[in-house]
């Protein structure tokens, strides 16, 4: 089993690269990691790859997205290790300015997964533009089988899995964040929205102050989600990706114990991964409190 870390970064198409750097710089605070006629790679200000761009007619396709595994790993165990699986994979090197060897296979919805061991931090961007995330926290995608490509995540990629909602919803970790990625079902397969990590409630506060200076709208949010238990906001950007932006995630400090670190807001204590309800409240409270999953926005 390949034993996935976290989450590396995701590449995006777009028509209009100029105006996509724009917002990933001036609106979120990214920091450009490369930059090509056709292509752009942008990075937190702490150092970590989190969104790339290429340029094509499509607007805000997901074309690929990366995994860290632990540092020193063997890739070509893991590509032997997928071979065990039949899945078919291929070694690339240079995939972005901070990796630059991975092994690259296709998920059951054909999203190329890039997997690598080794990263190199960009240098620390210290200027304020933006709100700043702390990480690249989570993808969420609309897919017509959950059960299937949540077996092939736990499976093949080492994830666990933290809560389902129904039978329609589930929501992976590969760390002690609740989850870094989750898939609900739909009948199209597309992407759902992804999601930044912030310092606090505070920073969530800011954010939407900073958002309605640039005139960008908010389309959901501030609330409290009940499953995940997160606070957050959701916009989108010019090409449509919806962008959460989150804080105080639930997290399983120590596998062992089996139960998310206690919080005050929990409905169970301790409250331990479950199947929800599928008529379970979206959140706790905030815009958007009432209804059920998946009926997001």
């Amino acid at each position: 089993m390949i034993q996935v870390k976290r989450l590396g970064h995701a590449t995006f198409t777009t028509p209009d690269l100029e105006r996509q750097i724009d917002y990933w710089t001036r609106v979120i605070g990214l920091q450009i990691a490369d930059r090509g006629k056709d292509h752009c790679i942008l990075a937190t200000k702490m150092g970590q790859e989190a969104i790339g761009l290429e340029r094509a007619a499509e607007k805000g396709f997901l074309r690929r997205l990366s995994f860290q595994v632990k540092p020193g790993s063997d890739l070509g165990e893991l590509e032997a290790n997928l071979r065990r699986h039949g899945v078919k994979s291929e070694r690339r090197s240079g995939i972005s300015p901070g990796v630059r060897d991975a092994i690259v296979f296709n998920d059951p919805k054909g999203t190329p997964i890039e997997v690598f061991a080794d990263y190199a931090f960009m240098a620390e961007d210290k200027g304020d533009q933006g709100i700043s995330p702390v990480k690249f926290g989570h993808v969420a995608y609309r897919v017509n089988d959950p059960k299937k490509i949540t077996d092939f995540y736990c499976d093949v990629l080492g994830f666990r899995v933290s809560d389902w909602m129904g039978d329609h919803f589930s929501f992976l970790r590969c760390g002690v964040d609740h989850h870094t990625v989750n898939f609900a079902r739909f009948d199209e397969e597309k992407l759902h929205h992804i999601a930044f990590e912030l310092r606090d409630w505070g920073a969530i506060h800011d954010a939407c102050d900073y958002l309605t200076k640039k005139d960008i709208q908010l389309v959901w949010g501030p609330l409290r989600h009940v499953v995940g238990h997160n606070i957050a906001v959701y916009h989108r950007n010019p090409d449509e990706i919806r962008v959460e932006l989150f804080a105080e995630l639930d997290q399983m400090k120590d596998e062992d114990l089996g139960y998310w670190e206690p919080r005050p807001w929990h409905e169970e204590k301790p409250l331990r991964p479950k199947v929800w309800p599928k008529e379970t409240l979206r959140s706790q409270w905030g815009f958007g409190s009432f209804g059920t999953f998946p009926g997001y926005p």
